[in-house]
């Protein structure tokens, strides 16, 4: 008897870390210069914390484009993504043509990016136009930025063979402005952010305006787009306030999601937010009325359920 009990504690107290055991989530993020990487992490925090049963991680990626394919395979729980890769992933359009993704759903648009386009301030670049000629980053391959850039440019009338594009991240883009190795490169973040504050501290930067017809070109480009200002001081050196386009981050799961790990990851966003700012400016924007002011496609019923309870208007598009 003796012997079974001490068998019998053995096997429980084998079992008891089994039960006890995380559920683990993936959060597919961007780039570490970016911003989807920090919010990423803090949103695992807030996970890890509020969240009972599940451990997040904020992964690396290569951002919007392949986190919509993370996602869809299920080789990611949740990921960021700007809204018009989302809305193209989600009707099969653009850069996701004859390949539908048609089981990702939203939890929250969470803040807006600000396509940024940065220069040397010598650099004699005043304009999107200037840009003609140049050697030009135009963001990561499949990220978001590059995307955005691509709409920006073309409904402008500029075309990769205007300029000489290169594919680099935001830290490589940083790094070859500062080195003079390219002469301008696009960014599509959430403002500040790291990679352009820590150039800005070592060259002299410009940031390049847009004219209020090239914003109305790329909307028509681009429905989800909309005219953002960069603040003034936002960076050093940054006298004044900068026009350029705005668009929404989302974040996005699978509709297979449990809908009560949705409801609650929906929930503890919007009610620990300031957890989130801490780490964060961006997540200033993290709020209910953005989300459903701004999301290109269906919620996830978990956060429906949120959003119905705290009385947000819902629009037709976004009911899947």
């Amino acid at each position: 008897m003796r012997a079974l009990k001490t068998a019998l504690a053995a096997t429980l107290l084998v079992a008891a870390p089994a039960a006890l055991a995380q559920q683990q989530l993936s959060i597919a993020t961007g780039g570490t210069g970016g911003t989807y990487y920090p919010y990423g992490g803090g949103l695992a925090e807030l996970i890890n914390e509020h969240v009972e049963g599940y451990d997040a991680v904020a992964e690396v990626t290569g951002a919007s484009v392949e986190n919509m394919g993370l996602v869809w395979r299920g080789d990611s729980d949740l990921a960021l993504a700007l809204a018009d890769t989302v809305y193209q992933a989600y009707n099969g359009t653009g850069d996701f043509e004859g390949r539908q993704l048609e089981n990702i759903r939203a939890l929250a648009s969470i803040y807006p990016n600000a396509v940024q386009i940065v220069t040397l301030a010598d650099s004699g670049i005043d304009s999107l136009s200037d840009l003609e000629g140049k050697t030009v980053s135009v963001g990561a391959p499949g990220s978001g930025t590059e995307l955005n850039a691509r709409a920006v440019l073309e409904s402008n009338g500029i075309t990769y063979e205007d300029i000489d594009a290169r594919r680099l991240n935001f830290n490589e883009t940083a790094d070859a402005i500062r080195d003079g190795d390219i002469d301008a490169g696009f960014w599509s973040v959430g403002p500040p952010t790291s990679s352009i504050l820590n150039l800005a501290t070592t060259r002299d930067i410009r940031l390049i305006g847009l004219t209020d017809e090239e914003v109305a070109n790329a909307k028509q480009t681009q429905p989800v787009f909309a005219a953002y200002q960069l603040k003034a001081d936002l960076y050093e050196g940054m006298e004044e306030a900068v026009q350029t386009i705005g668009i929404p981050n989302v974040l996005a799961v699978s509709s297979e999601m449990d809908e009560e790990l949705a409801y609650e990851v929906t929930r503890t966003l919007f009610e620990q937010t300031e957890q989130l700012i801490a780490i964060h400016p961006a997540a200033n924007d993290t709020t209910v009325e953005f989300s459903v002011d701004s999301t290109p496609i269906g919620f996830h019923p978990g956060a429906l359920r949120y959003y119905e309870e705290v009385g947000a208007e819902i629009a037709d598009h976004q009911r899947p």
